[in-house]
């Protein structure tokens, strides 16, 4: 797999999905709904602590993502 700029690397992410499964409903399957809820949280406060040095606008559109995800989870 080669990266180019047209990739989205926030939403989907090449790298995340081999044979037709997103890395993150694999994780989600794998996990009670409290555990991938801490999952998560965890991943958006890693991106939040990070973004000022590191992915910049990237890291706060991933931490983002963790949060819409993290919601969509709960509501379920």
């Amino acid at each position: 797999m080669y990266w180019n700029s047209n990739m989205d690397m926030v939403n989907q992410p090449p790298h995340y999905n081999q044979g037709g499964i997103e890395c993150i409903d694999g994780i989600e399957a794998s996990m009670s709904k409290e555990a991938f809820a801490g999952y998560c949280k965890g991943n958006v406060m890693k991106y939040l602590w990070r973004y000022e040095y590191k992915g910049k606008l990237e890291d706060l559109k991933k931490a983002q993502w963790y949060l819409d995800r993290l919601v969509k989870s709960q509501e379920e």
